[in-house]
């Protein structure tokens, strides 16, 4: 068993395997103050390798986070499946359906964008603050690309992607927002969890402004979206 602290939260992980230690090594802290502890039965992790040709240590993994993700929300904070970079300070969510281009948008914004850093490339987490602000944080998962880092940073916007062939982009409305927002967050556990996942989706909407962009995967529409939502 180990600790690590996710978005400010101090979290047990009672491991089998010495897989998901080595994955959350930048995430380590003491074992003590623990707002809980997660762990993942024998019969859990098997019905994972069942889904795919999968080792059981990484099973394992998945499903430590799966149960992070569903007690994690009791502390105003949550899961959202996007590609977060930080620019000077900030950071910009993206999302996509599976297929868009949402890793190669973010791959322009790196060679594009001055000072352009990913903060998490697929799973980060994001704390709804007191004062109703929005702050994202790096987790150890993060995508097929490995693309990470231990950080947080105020969340500036959030935009969906979509293909088009001349790049535009323009706001969203809140109804819109969380229409897309549902299939990117975790909305799975307990009642009592995904009833809070709902709230704090709620304020997500109402604390950073949404966008849609319609681009073709290249520099020019790197250069818009960033010129558009970046903080001033």
């Amino acid at each position: 068993m180990f600790a690590i602290q996710l978005a400010g939260v101090r979290i047990g992980m009672d491991n089998r395997y010495s897989f998901v230690e080595h994955q959350c090594k930048d995430y380590l802290c003491e074992a003590r103050d623990l707002a809980f502890t997660v762990s993942a039965s024998p019969e859990e992790i098997a019905k994972e390798q069942a889904l795919g040709d999968y080792a059981a240590d990484y099973c394992e993994s998945i499903c430590l986070y799966r149960h992070i993700c569903e007690l994690i929300p009791a502390h105003n904070v949550f899961l959202f499946h996007s590609c977060i970079l930080e620019v000077d300070g900030y950071a910009y969510a993206f999302t996509a359906k599976s297929g868009v281009g949402k890793s190669t948008h973010c791959a322009l914004w790196l060679k594009t964008v001055p000072n352009a850093r990913v903060l998490n490339g697929d799973k980060p987490l994001i704390r709804v603050e007191e004062d109703g602000t929005l702050t994202a944080f790096g987790t150890p998962w993060n995508g097929k690309e490995n693309w990470g880092e231990n950080i947080s940073a105020p969340l500036a916007a959030v935009c969906f992607i979509e293909r088009g062939e001349i790049n535009t982009i323009e706001t969203v409305s809140e109804g819109e927002a969380v229409d897309r927002l549902i299939h990117q967050l975790y909305l799975r556990g307990p009642r009592q969890s995904v009833m809070k996942q709902l709230m704090l989706m709620d304020s997500f909407v109402r604390g950073v402004p949404f966008y849609l962009l319609h681009c073709n995967i290249s520099k020019e529409a790197a250069r818009l979206s960033f010129e558009t939502m970046r903080k001033k």
